[in-house]
């Protein structure tokens, strides 16, 4: 009987320690996650805004004076000087003139001579009463009349000389020259319509960039509320040309336009950057990159974080100082390189979920391990590949 005892006393011990075995082996491992956590840091914000090119300086050449154009002194595309000849109108009707005037003048300085020796002798007749006062009177005023006339004749052959020397038309401004409207024996008009030929300036250059009112307004707030300031690169600009290259050298802001366009909500904003070398023509389509302002505490999370839940809003999973997992609702803003800015759903010290996040489901207890980014692959060596 004893023996039976013992017997059913270590069947029972087997079956327990059985039991004990199969609930360890079916109880599953606390899953494990790769977590990093969230930092505040300084930002540098920036916004990339199509605009177009504009020369620095524009000049349309047009004659003063009328007449055939004889000669045209310059190549369509050259680099002129202020200053420099461009065309010249047949100056010979103004010559004439010059000579005219010139003329005239002569004949007004002669007739002050005599007008005024009339009113010398008129006057000591007038004293002895020989002549009438009236007579002496007249002799004053004709003597100013001829005075008079020699002014009006001075200014009209300085009015002839400049009406001359307007028959070489020059360039008003230094630049490039673009496409001559008229050739040799072109009649030239004053106050035409038409420009002979355009001089721009393309060294500097403008880009205006026209960017939202509702955009700019959103940024003034925020530095009147502090969360944006104007640091030392606010005013420099960046410029990607329309093969998607670099423009090699920076710009800086001029000037916001003081007024919004009220058909397109916008507001105009002017750049100038260099252009020693011509690469930059007016009219060119280009992006700018502008410096918005520099937030001081700008939080980032990487966007291998954020996922989309049903309605299409950015979520990230949280694990909390107790090891569950939390699904969170995020504001982005915009993605700086590979991360996204984040305005509201997390602050400084949460642990985000970058690798396991299918295994760790909203309430879950995990076990968070720092994130640790693969290296990327290096390339085989040429020896080692000869080897494979």
């Amino acid at each position: 009987m004893a023996h039976l005892t013992r017997a059913a006393l270590l069947a029972s011990f087997l079956l327990a320690a059985c039991g004990s075995g199969e609930k360890e082996q079916t109880a599953p491992p606390t899953p494990e996650v790769a977590v990093v956590e969230v930092k505040a840091r300084p930002a540098t914000l920036t916004v990339t805004l199509p605009g177009r090119t504009a020369a620095f300086e524009t000049s349309e050449v047009r004659p003063q004076v009328n007449g055939l154009i004889v000669a045209r002194l310059f190549q369509e595309g050259d680099t002129v000087a202020k200053g420099q000849p461009l065309y010249r109108i047949d100056p010979q009707p103004y010559v004439q003139q010059v000579a005219s005037a010139r003329a005239a003048l002569a004949r007004a300085r002669a007739s002050i001579a005599s007008s005024a020796a009339l009113q010398r002798r008129y006057g000591e007749l007038v004293r002895i009463n020989a002549i009438a006062r009236q007579d002496y009177e007249n002799a004053i005023t004709s003597a100013q009349q001829a005075r008079a006339d020699v002014s009006a004749q001075q200014a009209a052959v300085r009015s002839a000389e400049i009406d001359l020397a307007r028959t070489t038309v020059r360039a008003p401004i230094s630049g490039r020259i673009g496409r001559s409207v008229v050739t040799t024996g072109g009649l030239a008009t004053a106050g035409q319509g038409d420009a002979l030929v355009t001089i721009q300036r393309l060294d500097p250059i403008f880009v205006d960039v026209p960017q939202s009112s509702a955009e700019l307004l959103r940024l003034r707030q925020q530095m009147l509320a502090g969360a944006l300031s104007r640091g030392g690169d606010a005013a420099r600009v960046r410029l990607r040309l329309e093969d998607g290259s670099i423009y090699p050298v920076e710009g800086r802001l001029q000037f916001a336009d003081v007024s919004v366009d009220p058909t397109t909500g916008t507001q105009t904003i002017r750049a100038v950057f260099p252009n020693p070398r011509a690469l930059l023509l007016p009219g060119m389509y280009v992006r700018a990159e502008l410096v918005e302002g520099v937030q001081g505490d700008a939080l980032f999370v990487p966007q291998q974080a954020v996922t989309r839940n049903e309605r299409g809003e950015p979520v990230a999973l949280v694990v909390g100082p107790d090891n569950k997992v939390a699904q969170r609702v995020l504001k982005t803003d915009r993605v700086i390189g590979s991360d996204w800015l984040v305005t509201s759903g997390l602050k400084p010290g949460d642990r985000v979920v970058m690798e396991g996040g299918q295994a760790a489901r909203p309430g879950a207890t995990v076990k968070p391990v720092p994130f640790r980014a693969s290296a990327p692959a290096r390339p085989a060596s040429p020896a080692q590949a000869g080897a494979k």
